[in-house]
């Protein structure tokens, strides 16, 4: 397979595809807060929020490992698409598995089984996608190929690449306290720049973050980032925007990532070659189900 294939493989009619919505329906909610004294206070020990937010992804490398939910929604022509997913990650190793689930049919019926995502440095394995691939197979895609660096091609975003994401964070303020499922978090919003998030990335998302800063419509992502008292992200929400070549037009997708349990094992473990398909796949399948790498 060429490169002009992969290329396709990041083209915006597959993002369309498989563009998503948040799984903060576990109860994660944030609770409003107000500027009380107390407030004031915790603001002045918040400390400078920038640098606070760039090193956000060094403190979750420490913490090792954690559960995961994660969702993306995007509307486009009158539709709202999400694709909401859940499973563990390994900062140290920077490798994670999910378990995604496509959005239903029009009658409230399940169209597809749920999708298996192992994310790893470069690559992104699933597993259950169709397309006439056999049900023990994996397919890879190769994500540096991605012109979105596969923030939003599989339909969720890699929870360290999130996090990697603010260290181009430009500018930030301190929202206030709230809450999210019984632990006290920091609320900062701000502007994170793609192109200098890649240039302080690890090797392992430094090529997808600079692919993502030219493939979108803008490299600005504006965000909503909660820490714990830690320093670790317990829930971050970032927003894309990308070009739609076939409606002319920039669509919006808004990610959100939650983390918890920390410290809960993350045995993951990537195929290995035989099993991974290197047949065609079905042309009714989005372009990045169809030109997937080996």
């Amino acid at each position: 397979m060429d490169r002009r294939q992969h290329r396709r493989a990041g083209g915006t009619a597959g993002m369309v595809g498989l563009a998503v919505g948040i799984a903060a329906g576990v109860g994660l909610g944030a609770t409003g807060c107000s500027f009380s004294g107390a407030a004031a206070e915790d603001a002045r020990g918040a400390g400078d929020p920038v640098t606070t937010l760039h090193r956000a992804a060094g403190t979750l490398r420490a913490a090792g490992s954690s559960r995961a939910a994660t969702s993306m929604e995007m509307a486009t022509g009158g539709t709202r698409v999400t694709i909401r997913g859940k499973g563990v990650y390994d900062y140290r190793r920077q490798l994670g598995r999910l378990t995604v689930r496509l959005p239903q049919d029009p009658a409230g019926n399940a169209e597809h089984r749920p999708i298996t995502e192992l994310l790893a440095p470069g690559a992104l394995f699933m597993k259950n996608r169709g397309a006439g691939v056999p049900p023990d197979k994996w397919v890879r895609v190769d994500i540096a190929t991605l012109s979105d660096g596969n923030l939003v091609t599989g339909g969720a975003t890699d929870p360290y690449a999130a996090a990697e994401l603010l260290r181009g964070t430009r500018t930030a303020r301190y929202v206030g306290r709230s809450e999210l499922g019984g632990v006290g978090v920091r609320h900062f919003r701000g502007t994170a720049d793609l192109a200098r998030a890649a240039r302080s990335a690890s090797a392992g998302n430094r090529e997808a973050l600079a692919a993502a800063a030219k493939g979108f419509a803008t490299a600005e992502v504006p965000f909503d980032a909660y820490l714990d008292d830690e320093g670790r992200i317990r829930k971050i929400r970032q927003s894309f925007s990308f070009v739609n070549g076939r409606q002319r037009g920039t669509v919006a997708v808004a990610s959100t990532t939650l983390l918890y349990g920390f410290g809960t094992p993350a045995d993951v473990r990537l195929p290995p070659s035989k099993d991974i398909y290197a047949g065609r796949i079905a042309e009714n399948q989005p372009s990045e189900e169809r030109n997937s790498g080996r």
